[in-house]
């Protein structure tokens, strides 16, 4: 099983840019679809972003298409996100996931590994 490690959050003032990172053990991680979620306080976490095992393929939510972008170096087992032009609306807790199955019909993730410890981004007005 993939154990995964993010870092990278912080507090950043609106407009600004953070890179988060995603360490992966194990050798199948470039076999993998990889994506990132959100959770937001009183919130359900949502999607925000996936890659193909490639890094030829990429997927964004609508809330944050032409601010974010997915990336992966499968020799670093690393996947990354890099999150500009933040608002408020973005501060939530940061996760990466394996996907497991994906609906290409929707181009959306449906199934998972486990999750890590996340991490924190904090956008101030």
């Amino acid at each position: 099983q993939v154990q995964l490690v993010e870092s990278g959050g912080g507090l950043a003032q609106a407009g600004g840019s953070l890179r988060l990172s995603c360490v992966a053990s194990g050798r199948t991680f470039r076999s993998y679809f990889m994506s990132w979620f959100r959770q937001a306080p009183g919130k359900e976490r949502e999607f925000v972003a996936a890659i193909s095992s490639s890094g030829g393929n990429t997927y964004y939510a609508d809330s944050v298409k032409g601010r974010f972008t997915i990336s992966r170096d499968n020799d670093k087992n690393t996947v990354y996100l890099q999150v500009n032009s933040l608002k408020p609306e973005d501060t939530a807790v940061y996760y990466c996931n394996t996907i497991t199955r994906w609906d290409a019909r929707t181009a959306t993730p449906i199934g998972f590994g486990s999750w890590g410890q996340g991490t924190q981004v904090t956008v101030s007005a």
